[in-house]
């Protein structure tokens, strides 16, 4: 089934034009991929709190922010 792909020869350009590749096939059959049951669990859970105002929410820039200092 699977084929080795020597990603230690690979330049970070190549592998991110490789993972385009597989996604822009996966994305051809999306519809006959089911989601796991713990994702709609997750989503309800998030429509939940929405709902009720229990959730909170950053623009792009400061949840980036956060993710760097996190990460650095």
């Amino acid at each position: 089934m699977g084929f080795p792909i020597k990603l230690d020869d690979m330049s970070i350009e190549e592998k991110i034009q490789t993972m385009e590749t597989i996604w822009d096939d996966l994305c051809k059959t999306a519809d006959n991929v089911l989601s796991p049951p713990w994702h709609k669990t997750i989503l309800s859970e998030r429509e939940e709190k929405l709902k009720t105002g229990d959730d909170n929410f950053l623009d792009w820039e400061e949840a980036r922010k956060q993710i760097r200092d996190k990460i650095s």
